[in-house]
């Protein structure tokens, strides 16, 4: 396999399906995590967690219909998965630099693989 097939825009556009899907499914299981908290420890500021919930519950649909963009070929998923991805790079970036490597350092090669096949899985 070389370089040329794996950056070809059919092989990244089928990636950025998979990892948009699988973004989407870890923020939805993130989701419900916070959705179960309350009842295993105190919450000491219950509308932060709400709100964490509901952005939570947007991203998540936000991702799987950038996934479904690239699935029907159109250039709307585009834009705003190569956006979450900076963003997710982003706190990766703070997550590694508080010393929560084992969760920041996953997100940073996820983020940028994802990243890369959105920005090249669509083609005109």
């Amino acid at each position: 396999m070389n370089l040329k097939s794996v950056f070809a825009t059919e092989n990244c556009r089928r990636r950025a399906i998979f990892l948009l899907k699988a973004e989407s499914g870890l923020l939805l299981a993130l989701v419900v995590y916070l959705i179960l908290a309350p009842l295993v420890s105190d919450v000491s500021v219950p509308s932060a967690l709400s709100a964490e919930i509901v952005f939570g519950l947007l991203g998540a649909t936000g991702l799987w219909f950038c996934a479904k963009g690239f699935k029907d070929q159109k250039s709307y998923g585009r834009a705003p998965a190569v956006l979450a991805n900076l963003i997710a790079l982003g706190v990766s970036y703070y997550m590694i630099s508080g010393s929560l490597l084992i969760v920041g350092i996953p997100l940073l090669i996820l983020a940028t693989i994802t990243l890369v096949s959105s920005a090249l899985g669509y083609s005109e």
